[in-house]
């Protein structure tokens, strides 16, 4: 009886302290920006097909691998092609309007500051992070590195100046710079010294951009209303046909949200 009591008193006990532990917070999501006039597209990208699997870029303790001791610390597994197993969603989509006519769109007024907001790139674990980036033309990229080796930043852009520097070890200050012309694509961005590191920048000179999450949806906002032509590009892919074929057309009406229908790449189209 005494036992019994006792382990009914755990219980309770646990009970009480799990209430009032401090539950973790999720991401906030960025806000839809549905007033003033303006609205929002937003959709999803899934995979048609089983799901690869990951690929090894580099393997825990290769010999061969340049600064081993950093870079072959643990499985390196490429970001090329990353598939959430639950909702089958594709990563790393570039969804973007390539050019807009400035003099007739009216970018929202929480917008147009944006491009005055540095934006990090990282080097860690011999990996570029993000692996996909956002920029406006004009705002500034700051690179930066959290490795005990040097790495070197190599941009390949179509129509800006190609950048190529040394970040050395442990840049915590980082180099910045930035680029004043806006891109048809989005620019690779290579480390010469370990050459599977790679990572891509759309630079464009306005904001309606977005790159798909972990569950491969996507949301631009803060559109005035109009019939707008989509791209969608995928580093493995080029562009990803999703209604028309290199995108999608869609009609944004003021203050609502219009919802795309499921696009599903099939597997196929994708190789490294």
């Amino acid at each position: 009886m005494n036992t019994l009591r006792s382990c009914l008193l755990i219980l309770v006990a646990v009970s009480l302290v799990s209430a009032a532990a401090p539950k973790a917070n999720k991401p906030a999501a960025a806000p839809l920006l549905n007033d003033a006039g303006h609205g929002s597209v937003s959709g999803q990208f899934l995979l048609e097909g089983a799901i690869p699997a990951p690929k090894i870029l580099v393997k825990k303790g290769d010999p061969a691998a340049k600064d081993g001791t950093i870079c072959a610390a643990v499985d390196l597994v490429s970001d090329s092609l990353v598939i959430d197993p639950k909702t089958r969603g594709i990563r790393h989509i570039f969804v973007y309007i390539r050019k807009i006519d400035k003099a007739k769109t009216k970018i929202h007024p929480k917008l147009v500051s944006g491009a005055k907001k540095d934006v990090v790139f990282d080097q860690k674990g011999c990996r570029f992070t993000p692996h996909t980036l956002l920029l406006r033309t004009g705002q500034s990229v700051v690179v930066k590195s959290g490795d005990n080796c040097a790495h070197n930043t190599h941009t390949y852009p179509i129509r800006n100046k190609a950048d190529n520097f040394i970040i050395n070890a442990n840049n915590r200050t980082g180099l910045k710079f930035t680029y004043p012309i806006a891109e048809f694509l989005p620019t690779t961005v290579k480390c010469d010294i370990h050459p599977w590191m790679r990572g891509y920048w759309l630079v464009l000179d306005h904001p309606y951009m977005a790159i798909t999450n972990a569950q491969g949806q996507f949301t631009v906002t803060g559109l005035p209303p109009g019939k707008y032509e989509f791209r969608c590009w995928h580093e493995l892919v080029g562009y990803v046909a999703a209604g028309s074929k290199r995108g999608f057309t869609v009609t944004i009406k003021a203050n609502q949200t219009t919802k795309l229908p499921t696009v599903k790449v099939p597997v196929a189209k994708f190789s490294e």
